[in-house]
């Protein structure tokens, strides 16, 4: 299931040719359509026969942004109103309400914890009440990751703790983080099912491949599928394979990985025939991504494809900077658009969806005055639907702890705050669910993008459209075709007293700013989202 990002500068499904502003840009982005049911789902392979192309066309051309991008809204705000500084970039939006594409599943929006939190049975447990409604706020039905890093150096066991836990929260893992073994429980899983529960999301299960036994991860597997039932989605095998250098002896490589990954997979079905599989979960390289699809097609209990995405990193490079962040092709990112059609390809070779199990700003641990600010919720929300129309059947934002870069930060017992990137995920939530529009964007820079979808039970009519601007410039987006005549409801707008703000980040309701003949008008670094009702041919 997907959306349509209507920028083509950025489009990876196909090929996409940059030109003078204004000129329009055609470009194939691939979706793939998946089950939108909430609650508990059962340990059934998801259903090949939904995964689909699509075509759509975009237009962008390219705007050399100036002035800094920290400056305020109030400050810019001012300087326009007084005719001090024209909207430096215009372009015209329109959609085919009658042309629907794909839809977005439900459970799209995720989140991912590393493994080493389930050593402290009482973090998932349904007494953690502050999470569970944070969870919930996020997404009636979403999906809860565990993995990370650490899932390399936890063991499992039937017994409960004898002690108390090592620590209370835990996260996020960095290179400096002194890792050794935890332990996860039976207790834990417990806890976790209860959680699961009350929050209406499902789990992607991590085991320990890099340091493990297939004893111990045929015991967890058989654990996790008793205790969790169907709300566990699926049990992955090993967190980022592709850089098990320090684990593995020199000559490791894709190969030599899908070997192992069907030693432990053999095992676990041996005790427990009814699991199900997703993987490689790989950190960069696509090749074990290739290996493990061409595998994974002719094995039914492998029910999805699941790959790590970073804008860049590490934290602390030079040009780990909100600009890059909010670039169209970030530097240092672990994954460039470019090579998305790979990862494209080994959907349709498996024919199983895939999910972005791992994303985040920038990798080791998130970046402090970048990943923690108003810059993190705006890529958050553009990535995450951008995201959505290459295909991608979730995205799982990565936290724990008190990272930078986490959207939930705190603990049972200091309480739970938000950052920034949690209100970027409530703006793309709004279109899980929805179904594609056809939708096209002209613009004299590819700094701001739009989607178009309808929600589940609207009419023909109805449209749920949605206008990000990363830059630092107004925006006029002239409105045109059906939406030119369409009713305009208020919108929901995304912002901040600053791009660097760390607090006051807001979703908000205002009047939707359409000026006459149907000029739409944005704030410099601000996003809006509003329902339209237009008459259809």
């Amino acid at each position: 299931m997907a959306f349509l990002r209507l920028t083509a500068s950025s489009s990876v499904g196909g090929s996409a040719r940059c030109g003078p502003a204004g000129r329009r840009n055609d470009f194939m982005v691939h979706g793939i359509q998946m089950p939108g049911e909430r609650g508990p789902r059962p340990l059934a392979p998801f259903p090949r026969r939904h995964f689909l192309s699509l075509a759509a066309s975009a237009a962008a051309g390219v705007l050399t942004q100036r002035g800094s991008a920290q400056s305020t809204y109030a400050a810019q705000r001012s300087a326009r109103e007084t005719g001090d500084t024209p909207a430096a970039i215009r372009g015209s939006l329109q959609m085919e309400p009658q042309r629907e594409l794909a839809a977005i599943p439900a459970d799209y929006n995720g989140l991912s914890y590393e493994s080493a939190q389930l050593a402290n049975p009482a973090f998932f447990s349904a007494q953690n009440r502050q999470l569970i409604a944070l969870f919930r706020a996020l997404s009636p039905g979403g999906v809860l990751r565990l993995g990370g890093g650490t899932s390399e150096y936890t063991t499992f066991s039937e017994q409960a703790p004898s002690g108390p836990p090592p620590f209370e929260v835990f996260g996020p893992d960095t290179s400096k983080t002194v890792k050794k073994g935890t332990v996860t429980s039976a207790l834990a899983l417990r806890n976790l099912r209860a959680f699961l529960d009350a929050t209406g999301w499902s789990c992607i299960y991590g085991l320990n491949l890099g340091q493990g036994t297939k004893q111990n991860a045929a015991a967890e597997a058989a654990a996790a599928c008793r205790i969790l039932g169907p709300r566990l989605l699926a049990l992955q095998i090993g967190n980022e394979p592709d850089s098990f250098s320090h684990f593995r002896p020199k000559g490791w490589g894709p190969e030599a990985y899908v070997r192992q990954w069907l030693e432990y997979h053999a095992a676990i079905v041996e005790r427990t025939p009814q699991a199900k599989f997703a993987g490689p979960d790989i950190s960069n390289k696509l090749a074990y991504l290739t290996a493990f699809a061409a595998m994974a097609s002719q094995r039914p209990d492998i029910v999805l494809l699941t790959v790590h995405y970073y804008a860049m990193g590490p934290a602390g490079n030079p040009l780990a900077t909100m600009q890059n962040l909010l670039s169209p092709n970030p530097k240092l990112t672990t994954m460039p658009w470019a090579k998305v059609s790979i990862v494209q390809e080994a959907m349709r070779s498996a024919h199983l969806p895939c999910r972005i199990s791992e994303v985040n700003s920038c990798w080791n641990g998130g970046l402090a005055g970048v990943s923690n600010t108003f810059a993190s919720a705006l890529w958050c929300a553009d990535m995450m639907l951008h995201f959505a129309t290459l295909g991608m059947a979730g995205v799982n934002l990565h936290g724990g702890g008190n990272g930078w870069y986490s959207p939930i930060v705190g603990s049972p017992s200091a309480g739970f705050l938000r950052r920034p990137e949690y209100m970027g995920m409530q703006f793309a939530q709004r279109f899980a669910g929805a179904t594609l529009l056809h939708s096209s964007l002209e613009c004299s820079s590819d700094g701001v993008t739009a989607y178009a979808a309808r929600e589940p039970g609207a009419g023909r009519q109805e449209s749920l459209l949605a206008v990000i601007n990363k830059t630092n410039a107004p925006a006029a987006i002239k409105l045109t075709g059906a939406l030119n005549s369409a009713r305009h409801s208020l919108a929901t707008a995304l912002t901040a007293p600053a791009l660097d703000a760390t607090a006051a980040v807001t979703l908000h309701q205002q009047r939707l700013p359409i000026a006459a003949g149907g000029v739409l008008h944005l704030e410099p670094h601000s996003a809006l989202l509003w329902g339209a009702q237009a008459s259809v041919s």
